[in-house]
């Protein structure tokens, strides 16, 4: 495995400077394994790192357009007292194995309008470096990971509000590493 820094504004999708966060990590299994955790409701809600997802309603996403409930609670990051909550996670970018994103729709109108995703990049199979070493050689398929959070079309009520972005890099890179856990360990929906 490896990680490379989280970087802000880095340009991808012609964010404006400011709004976008992206972390990366190597992931030891092929892109359709860690594309089929990231198409499950419940695989989001199993490698969330901020502790705000509780629980998914809904199927797994197949196209852009889908749509699935996620019962949420703020709690966990001590910010803003919203009570249990639900969100509708709207698909709005669909390549199968290449690429996932969403917005979110909730009680806060008018929706914020901030993304969410995951690119991943099949790598060609073989031996990796592990990456400083500790976590030694990793064999067969490797796919790089980059997850982003991009608030460049948020709604300007909320873009220039000050509580953008919701999460931080660090959020975005410790969910990479739960998501590496979630695929080599074997993910099972539910």
């Amino acid at each position: 495995m490896t990680d490379s820094e989280s970087t802000s504004s880095s340009g991808a999708d012609d964010a404006a400077p400011g709004t976008r966060l992206e972390a990366r990590r190597v992931i030891a299994a092929p892109a359709d394994r860690v594309f089929a955790v990231l198409c499950d409701p419940d695989g989001h809600v199993a490698i969330d790192s901020s502790g705000m997802l509780q629980s998914a309603e809904g199927s797994t996403v197949t196209a852009s357009g889908d749509r699935f409930v996620v019962h949420m609670d703020r709690e966990s990051l001590g910010d803003y007292d919203l009570g249990r909550y639900d969100v509708t996670v709207i698909i709005t970018r669909f390549v199968p194995g290449e690429e996932i994103a969403w917005t979110i729709d909730g009680q806060i109108k008018p929706p914020i309008g901030h993304t969410y995703g995951y690119r991943l990049t099949q790598l060609a199979s073989g031996t990796a470096d592990g990456g400083g070493g500790s976590a030694g050689d990793l064999d067969g398929p490797l796919t790089e990971v980059v997850s982003y959070y991009d608030w460049s079309d948020a709604h300007p009520k909320w873009r220039d509000s000050g509580i953008l972005p919701v999460l931080d890099a660090s959020a975005l890179k410790a969910t990479l590493g739960i998501l590496e856990r979630a695929v080599r360990r074997g993910y099972v929906r539910g």
